[in-house]
């Protein structure tokens, strides 16, 4: 660090204030009170050492530990050179004057976009193309541009659109009503006479003539999420694992537990990963257990491992199950039929989640899909925003079934014509046409 940096106490404070502030706009929450008593601990620690500045702003900035990471990547920028928006406005010029492009660590995406908030990016110089007289409309913060976003298919997004996504995602919920057990407890206002608890008052001396009743205790249901990670699902399972990261983020407040496993060639559980609180963080600790990323596709055999070593444990409390996959497997349907009714039939509900439903000329044609179909209790869409909050409203309807009924139908067609003889697949047979023999 260089000495202009701390040429007076009041630069010194300017310092430390925006840096604070770019560790708040980077999620850290931060108040008058952490950033004073920041200032100071650096006046009474001093500043000779970088090490003993990191931690005393470290002590005095960061409360959980899983801010450690965010914080880390703000301060490695901010502190490292009095030129640093300049170095990084640099950085936003066209590609062949920008360095070399590398993949970004953890929180290091939220941590410069905090850096650089407010600043303006430099002109680009005039071409030929932008020289004519164009008119655009910015409806980033309007409502029609929040529609317009949130109907856009996730796997046609741009990288500041994908981000957009991503923070809107952030603010959705999962709703859940608390299911009705067979075990009874005291209430005030309860159903059934408590017969034993009336006993046990009159027998107190002095006890008052009072009929206790009692009522139905509830608890809250388990989510179970299956997201297949295979090749043609890599666009959409990133955005939804963003989804399922801010379900866990909020397990207890509803759901009781939030289970995550994700599918490609084998079954991985990556719940402990998706409890990291930063998402960038998340992710990264997800894509390292997950080692099949978009590789091949073994539904079948996941499922049957599901089904024998994980379903007692997480399908407890009567547990509604996310499947998250558009269906095309390459292993035996036969197994995947038999491993899907298993899995519906440990769950109380079985969703099934498929981003192929954007399209309206889609028809159940693959063997996987068929096997699943049948299986299923609700057949949804997952491919832009607006589905995933149509799924929050359909979790409150117990007796949603999505477009499954549809596509049955449709499906019950199409074994009804492959069941057909050949002689009667054709309305107009060559042998009864008389007019080929002659005859009126």
């Amino acid at each position: 660090m260089t000495a202009d940096f701390y040429d007076s106490p009041a630069k010194l404070s300017e310092n430390i204030t925006h840096f604070a502030r770019a560790l708040r706009k980077a999620g850290i929450p931060l108040g008058p009170a952490r950033l004073v008593d920041a200032i100071h601990a650096v006046e009474q620690a001093g500043f000779s050492s970088k090490t003993d500045f990191y931690h005393t702003l470290r002590t005095c900035f960061v409360s959980k530990r899983s801010q450690i990471t965010v914080f880390d990547q703000c301060f490695r920028m901010f502190w490292r050179d009095p030129q640093f928006l300049e170095r990084m406005m640099g950085a936003l010029m066209p590609e062949m004057k920008a360095p070399a492009n590398r993949e970004k660590q953890a929180a290091e995406q939220r941590a410069s976009e905090a850096l650089l908030d407010g600043a303006e990016k430099p002109p680009l110089p005039p071409s030929a193309e932008q020289e004519e007289d164009t008119i655009e409309f910015d409806a980033s913060l309007s409502f029609s541009g929040t529609e317009k976003l949130a109907s856009r298919d996730f796997e046609q997004m741009t990288n500041e659109e994908i981000r957009a996504s991503q923070a809107m995602i952030a603010t959705l919920r999962l709703p859940v009503q608390p299911l009705p057990t067979r075990r009874m407890i005291k209430a005030q206002r309860g159903s059934r006479p408590d017969w034993r608890g009336a006993m046990r008052t009159t027998m107190k001396p002095g006890a008052a003539p009072i009929l206790p009743v009692k009522q139905r205790s509830k608890v809250w249901p388990s989510l179970v999420a299956l997201c297949d990670i295979s090749g043609s699902m890599s666009n959409y399972s990133r955005m939804l694992l963003h989804f399922l990261h801010a379900a866990m983020q909020h397990e207890g407040d509803g759901w009781s537990k939030v289970h995550t496993f994700t599918m490609g060639t084998k079954l991985t559980n990556i719940s402990r990963a998706l409890r990291h609180q930063d998402p960038d963080e998340a992710l990264e600790a997800a894509g390292v257990e997950a080692q099949d990323w978009e590789g091949g596709t073994r539904l079948g055999p996941a499922l049957a491992d599901f089904n024998r070593n994980w379903s007692r444990r997480v399908l407890g409390r009567g547990a509604t199950v996310l499947l998250i996959t558009d269906g095309l497997d390459r292993a035996d349907p036969d197994l995947l039929q038999a491993e899907a009714r298993r899995l519906r039939l440990s769950s109380r509900k079985l969703i099934w989640l498929n981003p192929l439903l954007r399209w309206e000329e889609f028809s159940p044609k693959a063997r996987g899909v068929r096997a699943l179909l049948s299986e299923v209790d609700s057949f949804r869409a997952a491919h832009n925003i607006t589905s995933l909050k149509d799924l929050a409203e359909a979790l409150m309807r117990p007796d949603d079934a999505g477009v499954r009924a549809r596509y049955r139908q449709e499906l019950a067609q199409m074994d009804t014509d492959e069941a057909k003889p050949l002689h009667e697949a054709y309305s107009n047979r060559w042998w009864e046409d008389r007019s080929r023999w002659g005859m009126t």
